[in-house]
């Protein structure tokens, strides 16, 4: 009896504990560029394409082109 009593509250402390952290379901705020400036330049990264201007790469869209850190 005494057994089953302690794997019970063992089982019930591990079950009510998680190793899950906090995700953050908002999207992040993000500024969609519609058109690429004249000079810009493709370069690929890792096989992926990216557009360099104004010293950051972007990633094309469907609305347009976003900002990313490579």
């Amino acid at each position: 009896m005494r057994t089953s009593v302690i794997l019970f509250s063992v089982l019930f402390m591990l079950s009510a504990t998680s190793c899950a952290t906090y995700v953050e379901s908002r999207p992040a705020k993000v500024t969609v560029i519609k058109k690429a400036p004249k000079h810009y330049k493709i370069v690929k990264i890792k096989g992926k394409r990216y557009y360099f201007w104004n010293g950051n790469h972007y990633r094309k869209t469907r609305k347009g082109y976003i900002f990313v850190r490579v």
